[in-house]
């Protein structure tokens, strides 16, 4: 009902089997505020929709006998929460309480006395000094889904003031009071049936949340809890396993997520780490998925670079591929041979790839000719940085390394080469793949949420994203 925020968190599902998270999510006390302020007005917006039934009862009054009444029509006019406060209850949940709250009411009154004598009219009704208080646990379910349950609500109202309008005043105001008891009674009953049936109405929208968020046509992206919530007295902090797997496949990684936790910042409301196990388990799909490779020829080569990808350039620093393969196209296979291993340190990413590069002469036929296979090591720098919902980033090249691994045109140097495939590396691979990393991979979130002003901070072994949400039904 409340914590838009704090369901935020929840909302990422099943428990599964990791000891270490790949993800760990904290909801501050600014961020409960902030749901505080979302969820009043919610609730204000439930407790204008409260349905009284009907009231009837009698009083027995002197020689009038028995005077039976009934209050009928009753709507809500206004309703006003001008105290509220909302807090963690460690262990549990969280604790919402509302004071000094007042509702207005108008509605219809008729008497029946005498047996034959009908009376009629209007009423105001104020109702002044309600309180409510409820405790809402967060917990999971059998399967692990998030669920939210109240434990307790308690709702007290402290006057009920009533103003009738036509008839006779003298005698409505004799069952005043008796009508007042059973109206403060009817309020003290929809608060708290009006809670549970908002926490219900919560839990029907967090079941049909999917617990994978698909990337591309290789990847999604699981946010499940790996073990339950831990309410402190400032915090929920939920343990997320932030795993990338291939579509359809969950295959484990060969290597497992390191402990890690988040420091002990307040100025943001929600604060979302991601640990290099997180990255690392990315770069492992697209790499069993065989994501990683491409074809590179001449036309994606800058027009205006001297260097070509054909035989006549490739002739010039190994003589005897113009020999056998004269006025041909060259065709370039890049393809990793192992995972890339993703580091993060202080203020740095840096990704380190093994890959061969197999050169082929394209024959007027169209068939292939292998002419040598090389092994590039490569090292990159990642810029990462928050677009949107989406973690995005971009990638510049550090240094390259070549050496021979097959030749079937006979031995040659390989250092020659050095500055043809950094121009590939540059003008064609990188950008490729920053092209890629731009779309951005999903952050977990919930509903219509939004970050505002997010900064990311790499350290090591995980980055923190800390940031305010603006949240909207």
């Amino acid at each position: 009902m409340l914590l838009c925020c704090c369901l935020v968190l929840v909302a990422l599902v099943p428990t599964t089997l990791s000891v270490n998270p790949g993800v760990e999510a904290r909801l501050t006390d600014k961020g409960l505020e902030y749901g505080r302020q979302l969820g009043i007005v919610i609730v204000q917006q439930k407790l204008k929709s409260i349905k009284i039934a009907d009231i009837s009862g009698e009083e027995r009054i002197g020689h009038l006998g028995k005077v039976k009444y009934t209050l009928s029509g009753m709507q809500i006019l206004n309703v006003g929460l001008p105290q509220s406060a909302v807090n963690l209850v460690p262990g549990t949940g969280v604790r919402l309480s509302i004071s000094n709250a007042f509702i207005s009411m108008h509605g219809n009154w008729r008497v029946k006395y005498l047996r034959i004598i009908k009376d009629s009219g209007s009423f105001d009704l104020s109702v002044n000094g309600l309180t409510v208080a409820t405790t809402i646990g967060i917990m999971s379910d059998e399967t692990g889904r998030p669920v939210v349950k109240n434990l307790n609500c308690g709702a007290t109202v402290g006057g009920v003031d009533i103003k009738f309008h036509g008839g006779a005043s003298w005698l409505y105001n004799l069952f005043r009071k008796s009508i007042e008891k059973g109206l403060r009674n009817a309020l003290q009953t929809q608060i708290c049936h009006l809670v549970d049936e908002s926490v219900a109405d919560l839990n029907s929208r967090l079941k049909t949340l999917s617990v994978l968020a698909k990337v591309d046509q290789y990847a999604e992206i699981e946010y499940s809890m790996v073990s339950p919530p831990v309410v402190s007295k400032s915090s929920v902090d939920l343990s997320l396993k932030g795993e990338f797997y291939n579509i359809g496949k969950h295959q484990e990684p060969p290597f497992s997520p390191a402990p890690f936790s988040l420091p002990l910042q307040t100025s943001n409301m929600l604060y979302i780490g991601l640990s290099a196990f997180t990255a690392n388990s990315a770069a492992f799909v697209y790499n069993t998925a065989g994501a990683l490779s491409m074809y590179i020829t001449d036309d994606m080569i800058p027009p205006g670079s001297p260097l070509r990808l054909n035989t006549k350039t490739f002739g010039n620093f190994i003589p005897q591929i113009a020999k056998e393969f004269p006025g041909l196209m060259i065709k370039l296979l890049v393809k990793t041979v192992k995972t890339p291993v993703i580091t993060f340190t202080p203020d740095n990413v840096t990704v380190q790839t093994t890959t061969t590069v197999t050169a082929y002469a394209i024959q007027p036929n169209a068939t292939l000719s292998p002419l040598f296979v090389l092994n590039l090591d490569s090292s990159v720098s990642a810029q990462v940085f928050v677009s949107g919902m989406q973690l995005a980033g971009n990638v510049t090249l550090n240094k390259i390394n070549l050496t021979l691994a097959t030749s079937y045109v006979g031995e040659f140097q390989v250092k020659p080469l050095s500055n043809i495939f950094q121009l590939v590396v540059k003008a064609v691979v990188i950008p490729k793949l920053n092209a890629k990393l731009a779309k951005g991979y999903p952050l977990p979130t919930i509903g219509k949420m939004k970050l505002v002003n997010p900064q990311l901070k790499v350290l090591k072994d995980y980055m923190l994203i800390g940031t305010d949400v603006q949240y909207t039904n």
